[in-house]
């Protein structure tokens, strides 16, 4: 190992090759399939400027900035309904075929198959979490269709909060579209959320669609197309970060 001073948590270091998010790469830390300097390595190491990583034998290297570029993809895509959002190739229109970008990219958080609209994908795996915690407040909007019409009870009952499995969701704010519509701004993402509240006013979605992101909106992104995130959008969604 390299001097401490310069020295970086191994989950972020490997993150920031792109591999994989933090996440991920405690879980693969956890399997004993990382290695550095030919040692497996234990939760919680450290490596340094010259430590070698591996993950299942192959060396992992940090991206280099490109003069008047930027080290990591951004993108947002308008999913369509149908496209799974996993990284795993085996499974039929999954998220990472679909988009077939030229780089090792990921899903930040997911829609569930039959949900479409934004989400985003990146190759800096150091940024997933600090975007998905509810503790972070990044708001996510939803515009969502159901099966009866949306009363004030339905929405006072659903930003309040409503027990879905064995916990309460956050308040969040709501509001009616339409006699069959209505917005739904989250800042946390349980699984299959938004429907499992519903269902338990006995609402059943029958589309729905994820408009904005803090900062980041649809806007005139048509399904199935995707763009890169513009300087100005990563400085909103993340303004405390440089390392793009």
């Amino acid at each position: 190992m390299t001097d401490e001073r310069a020295s970086t948590r191994l989950n972020k270091h490997i993150a920031e090759t792109g591999f994989c998010s933090r996440r991920e790469a405690d879980r693969l830390i956890a399997a004993r399939r990382v290695t550095v300097n030919g040692i497996a390595a234990g939760m919680g190491a450290v490596v340094g400027e010259g430590d070698e990583v591996k993950v299942d034998g192959h060396e992992l290297r940090v991206r280099q900035k490109k003069a008047g570029g930027r080290k990591h993809v951004y993108i947002m895509l308008n999913k369509p309904v149908g496209i799974t959002c996993t990284t795993e190739q085996a499974v039929d229109g999954n998220i990472i075929d679909f988009v077939d970008h030229q780089e090792r990219i990921f899903p930040i958080g997911r829609l569930d198959k039959e949900s479409e609209g934004l989400i985003l994908l990146t190759s800096n795996g150091d940024i997933v979490n600090e975007i998905l915690r509810a503790e972070n407040k990044h708001e996510k909007e939803y515009h969502v269709a159901v099966n009866k019409p949306v009363t004030d009870e339905f929405l006072r009952g659903m930003a309040r909060g409503v027990r879905i499995r064995d916990e309460v969701t956050l308040p969040c704010k709501t509001a009616r579209l339409a006699k069959f519509g209505f917005r739904i701004v989250l800042t946390q993402g349980l699984n299959r959320q938004i429907r499992l509240m519903s269902d338990a006013f006995d609402y059943r979605v029958k589309q729905l669609r994820r408009v904005r992101i803090d900062n980041l909106k649809l806007g005139a992104l048509k399904i199935g197309q995707w763009r890169n995130l513009t300087e100005v959008e990563l400085r909103g969604l993340l303004p405390q970060r440089t390392d793009w």
